[in-house]
């Protein structure tokens, strides 16, 4: 018979809910509520007037060019990042977790990189790719290529995608190690008894075991893309060049604290909130169809 803890009054439950409840409400409920209240003004920079428009922000934000762009500009962005470093972690993790003399030094240094705060990283990449002190950008130009991320928009791309990437890896090797070390090496082994070689158990056993981890870490790395990413891009390129860096988070940013248009930039962050928890739900409704717990 299942026994489950119950409480003979309300206070202490509440008590215990109450820590949550406040953060919560202080660093959640109340910003999402004052952005929905201010994408319905148009404020003055200084805050002094607010002029009411209703849904007047969100039609010039549809209307848009620059800002449908961003769209498009976001999803190649938060797609190449989740399959890069969702790609480069799952390599690790299979390598890991063979038995191999020193993988636990293997181990340690791949987690480091996961220590490193984003604007940080975006500085560590600048730095190797600037094109005049730049280590790597020098070694390019002795092979004859001419690095220029602040004037090739697909290189700042590139670059962004590199340096976003590369301090998720570790995130996602945590979990891709975890989940390989839990499957039951009988079956593996049975499989290979029967003739499988490694990419076939790999195929048909190992990543479909691996199926819970790789749904939970694909929606954790799109709103890390959407969100996060901020850091590396506000460091390395600011949105340039020619705005072909900019994804919807520093637009928001761009619109709001730079071109001091507050009303504009609250209805844009109301609209990446709806968008994340659209692409949310649609994960869990047709993607997670697929997973085998």
């Amino acid at each position: 018979m299942e026994k489950r803890v119950t409480f003979k009054g309300w206070i202490l439950p509440l008590i215990l809910l109450l820590p949550q409840v406040i953060v919560s409400a202080v660093f959640f409920f109340y910003p999402a509520g004052q952005a929905i209240y201010q994408s319905l003004y148009i404020p003055d920079p200084f805050g002094l007037s607010m002029q009411w428009v209703g849904l007047g922000n969100f039609e010039y934000l549809l209307g848009d060019p620059y800002y449908r762009a961003s769209f498009a500009t976001t999803a190649v962005f938060s797609g190449l990042v989740t399959v890069v470093s969702m790609g480069m972690a799952l390599y690790l993790a299979v390598l890991a977790d063979r038995l191999i003399k020193g993988s636990g030094t293997y181990r340690t240094l791949l987690i480091w990189p996961y220590a490193v705060a984003p604007a940080v990283a975006g500085v560590l990449w600048l730095f190797m790719f600037n094109t005049r002190v730049g280590v790597v950008s020098w070694y390019l130009g002795v092979l004859g290529y001419d690095w220029n991320h602040v004037l090739n928009e697909t290189e700042a791309m590139g670059l962004v995608v590199v340096a976003s990437s590369w301090g998720r890896i570790s995130y996602n090797f945590l979990f891709f190690l975890a989940g390989l070390q839990a499957i039951p090496k009988s079956v593996i082994e049975a499989a290979a008894i029967d003739g499988a070689r490694f990419w076939t158990r790999f195929r048909t056993i190992v990543f479909p075991l691996l199926s819970p981890t790789t749904f939970f870490l694909l929606v954790v790395n799109i709103v890390y893309a959407f969100f996060e990413t901020f850091g590396v891009i506000h460091t390395i390129t600011s949105g340039g060049p020619q705005q072909a860096t900019t994804i919807l988070v520093y637009k928001v940013f761009s619109d709001g604290f730079v071109g001091q248009d507050l009303g504009s930039s609250a209805a844009q962050s109301v609209i990446l909130l709806v968008v994340v928890g659209i692409l949310t739900v649609v994960q869990f409704k047709f993607i997670e169809r697929r997973v085998h717990y």
